[in-house]
């Protein structure tokens, strides 16, 4: 478990699943993080990097994604050396146990998905786009192609996110269906708005897209 003074979170869904090293970032109080994406990233990368190696993934290859709001799937099934982005995806799945993937969120849902039993994992980046996109269905069935994860063995968890009444969608509640269309039984939900806690996490639509981000963080152990 991460140390309760760091400005992460973890889940029971996940922590439960064993194997696996997982957390969600929060806000970081007094860091000036009003400005675009890139400087905001920049400005909270020395937290992050802190949190990822609480976390015992710190030495281990950072695998991100582009993150074009579309439906993109990246795989890693081979190992990686150093730090990598891969360019227009909004999904990352893998079976390798010396990477740790990481995904950013202000608003959107970062979605987790972990196959105890092939040994296999997968973050999504799902907002409105994503979500109609069906990305979370894609990554399931790529996990299942590439690894022959089955849906019935898969936890999955939705990470904070915007909902009603601040956006006009419940794109948590189709992300879910969505789940269980793909036959997954184990679905988990924080159930928890990022614009009604700004306490804790930032927000793009409330903060009128000058805000930080949260880093969705999951790997093999």
């Amino acid at each position: 478990m991460l140390h309760p003074d760091l400005l992460a979170e973890q889940f029971p869904a996940l922590t439960q699943c064993g194997g696996v090293a997982h957390c969600f970032t929060s806000r970081v109080a007094g860091l000036d993080v009003a400005h675009d994406k890139a400087e905001a990233l920049s400005r909270l990368d020395r937290v992050h990097r802190e949190i990822r190696s609480a976390l015992g993934e710190g030495r281990q290859p950072f695998i991100t994604a582009e993150q074009v709001h579309g439906r993109k799937i990246g795989v890693i099934s081979g190992l990686k050396e150093r730090d990598e982005c891969f360019d227009g995806c909004d999904g990352l799945i893998t079976n390798q146990r010396a990477v740790c993937l990481g995904i950013y969120v202000a608003d959107c849902c970062a979605v987790f998905l972990v196959d105890s039993v092939r040994g296999a994992i997968g973050l999504v980046h799902s907002g409105k786009n994503g979500t109609e996109l069906a990305i979370v269905g894609n990554a399931i069935a790529q996990m299942a192609a590439e690894f022959g994860s089955a849906p019935a063995d898969l936890v999955v968890q939705l990470s904070p996110c915007i909902r009603p009444p601040h956006y006009e969608i419940d794109f948590a509640a189709q992300i879910i269906a969505q789940c269980r269309e793909y036959g997954v039984e184990k679905v988990h939900d924080s159930g928890v708005c990022t614009a009604c806690t700004l306490d804790r996490y930032y927000s793009y639509r409330a903060e009128k897209g000058k805000t930080g981000r949260m880093l969705a963080m999951l790997a093999l152990v």
